[in-house]
């Protein structure tokens, strides 16, 4: 579902019939004669989602997380706000860029339409950024022949299941963030998509190695053993996103991550 595309719709209809009202219906009626009900609704709902397209098409939008693949960064359930301004102003609903402002960072969690399918919102960390050279091999993560700095950091207690995985911390950058890695689960790639600039990669039984292509960024979830990213279904163009996720606002199901920052 089109979410932005149906608010757009809702504004346009609501902006008629306030624009309907306030210069021809209003003027034509016997006074103290209300206006009929659709006129009125309409035209009173017309500032509230004035106000709420604006606020989500160019500063905030909510999300959902509905998978594990950013485990333990954002956890299923988790409802975050995404900074909608950050990487550029661009057009609600076409979602192109008239404002050119900061490019996407390694380590920042973006939020982003899927390439495979731009209907569906992804969100992943940005590991490589234009021209960059990513390797991910025996699952140790290389950028521009630099390894990224890996250190254990404990377990970490999948509660859905009861089972736990070990848990690192990667630096990416200036950033630190903590990311799970299963020992035991095989380093190659099963069902890799054909994706646009696929003759980038090359893939072995070991792992993967790419070449960012220019206006193009790799991505990949934290849950690095449960995560479909670039390494299966190729880059993230940047006509393709939609903005930087920076704060945790609700879960039902754990309290204790409302105001996360990340």
């Amino acid at each position: 579902m089109n979410f932005a595309l149906i608010l757009f719709l809702l504004l346009v209809a609501t902006a008629l019939l306030w624009a309907a009202d306030r210069f021809f219906a209003r003027k034509r009626r016997a006074p103290g004669e209300p206006a009929p009900w659709w006129v009125e609704y309409g035209a009173s709902f017309f500032p509230v989602i004035l106000i709420v397209f604006v606020l989500r098409s160019f500063l905030v939008e909510p999300f959902k997380i509905p998978s594990g693949s950013m485990i333990p960064t954002l956890l299923v359930g988790d409802f975050i706000l995404v900074n909608k301004w950050t990487y550029g102003i661009r057009l609600p609903v076409i979602n192109k860029k008239v404002i050119p402002l900061n490019d996407p960072q390694r380590g920042d969690v973006m939020v982003f339409r899927y390439p495979a399918d731009p209907s569906l919102d992804y969100i992943k960390r940005v590991v490589g950024l234009p021209g960059d050279r990513v390797e991910y091999i025996d699952k140790k993560l290389t950028v521009n022949g630099q390894p990224v700095p890996l250190s254990p950091a404990g377990e970490y207690l999948h509660t859905d299941r009861l089972y736990y995985s070990p848990r690192f911390v990667e630096k990416l950058g200036e950033r630190e963030h903590q990311l799970l890695i299963e020992n035991d689960a095989p380093a190659y790639l099963t069902q890799v998509m054909d994706f646009p600039f696929r003759e980038n990669c090359t893939y072995t039984s070991a792992g993967v190695r790419c070449e960012v292509p220019v206006g193009h960024y790799f991505v990949m979830g934290d849950n690095r053993d449960a995560s479909s990213d670039s390494r299966v279904w190729g880059f993230v163009p940047d006509e393709n996103i939609v903005g930087r996720a920076f704060f945790i606002w609700f879960n039902f199901n754990d309290m204790k991550r409302i105001g996360s920052f990340y």
